[in-house]
């Protein structure tokens, strides 16, 4: 198994990104996420990998990957379309510095989901975003 890290360009929070996913689910689906390279490595995303979302800074939320499938952009330039699961599923929040694209990201070094039963912190993204980060970064959230 293997998994990809995408930022989430756009959305400011996972509200936001939940948001958008459920528009693009309701007009157009399957719900997907495009991008321009097609992963090589396909069977081993497809078999159970996710895309971890980096939402304002942070690694916030993953969703599984059902399939990948070649496809074009509407100048009819080939692109890879990234088929979702439309749950996400929150994580421990990571600080992740921007990178283009996505990168593999290995299973043991995936932020590990949010333990059920335990509520998400609530409020964070109403933190500024410096603050967030020093807390991230001595794992307090």
């Amino acid at each position: 198994m293997l998994h990809l890290i995408k930022l989430s360009v756009g959305p400011k929070d996972v509200a936001a990104l939940a948001a958008i996913q459920q528009d693009r689910l309701r007009t157009d689906p399957p719900l997907r996420a495009w991008t321009r390279m097609f992963p090589k490595r396909r069977d081993e995303i497809l078999d159970g990998g996710s895309i971890y979302w980096v939402v304002a800074g942070f690694v916030r939320v993953r969703q599984r990957i059902l399939d990948l499938r070649e496809e074009e952009w509407d100048d009819g330039t080939p692109c890879a379309a990234l088929v979702l699961d439309p749950t996400l599923v929150a994580v421990e929040a990571r600080p992740m510095k921007p990178f283009q694209g996505w990168r593999y990201l290995k299973p043991e070094e995936a932020p590990a989901d949010v333990a059920q039963g335990r509520p998400a912190p609530r409020g964070l993204d109403r933190l500024p975003p410096r603050l967030r980060r020093d807390l991230a970064e001595l794992c307090l959230i």
